[in-house]
């Protein structure tokens, strides 16, 4: 019980995504060192060491890739986190406290080009429904999972579905991420400590300790 459950991916689907990371990973370096613009297909496939009709295997354009790279940023690191978040923390406020800080340590690491990305991945997500809807529901069942759990520790409240609350946590990290992307001035880390105070507010029952 607490586990994230994570489906099983065949031989064949397992290396495209293989192929499909080191695309992007090549990308990201070049765009680090280089910049977006000044970064060709050309230069991605020779740094991934893929030819260019496995690029076009994977992504039609430069834009697509882009778009594929900032939904990576937002998204790929989600499910690896509510493992380790269900693993080593026991209670429903403590998963959620520490949520925060992994998100507040990640964005302090960002720069620049990682905003530029996250801007670009939700309009590389508006072109593909298919993939939009598949990662909304993987994000609103893994954070309903958390809170299901909670649930059944009894230290979750019961006023809400638990369908409602995964929608607040969900829908408010996407929108601070999201303003702070766009805005780099944006108090990002004042707002994700609100938000920490917020979701215990309408998630977290009582401490058993509290009278």
């Amino acid at each position: 019980m607490g586990e994230i459950e994570t489906p099983v991916v065949g031989r064949r689907e397992k290396r495209k995504q293989e192929i499909r990371h080191r695309i992007e990973e090549a990308a990201y370096t070049l765009f680090q060192r280089q910049g977006i613009d000044d970064t060709s297909i050309e230069q991605i496939c020779v740094e991934a060491d893929v030819a260019r009709r496995t690029f076009y295997g994977h992504f039609p354009n430069k834009h697509a890739l882009l778009g594929g790279l900032g939904i990576s940023r937002l998204y790929n690191e989600m499910e690896p986190m509510l493992h380790q978040l269900m693993t080593n923390h026991p209670s429903t406020r403590a998963r959620l406290g520490a949520m925060i800080e992994y998100i507040e340590t990640s964005f302090a690491g960002m720069n620049d080009i990682d905003r530029q990305l996250i801007v670009i991945g939700p309009t590389a997500l508006a072109e593909d429904r298919e993939r939009q809807q598949e990662i909304g529901s993987t994000a609103m069942e893994s954070f309903k999972h958390m809170i299901d759990i909670g649930v059944e520790l009894g230290d979750v409240k019961t006023a809400f579905s638990t369908e409602m609350l995964a929608s607040v946590v969900v829908g408010t990290l996407n929108i601070l991420t999201t303003t702070w992307a766009l805005d780099s001035r944006y108090p990002v880390f004042a707002k994700l400590e609100e938000a920490r105070v917020m979701f215990e507010y309408l998630i977290c029952a009582e401490s058993p300790d509290k009278p």
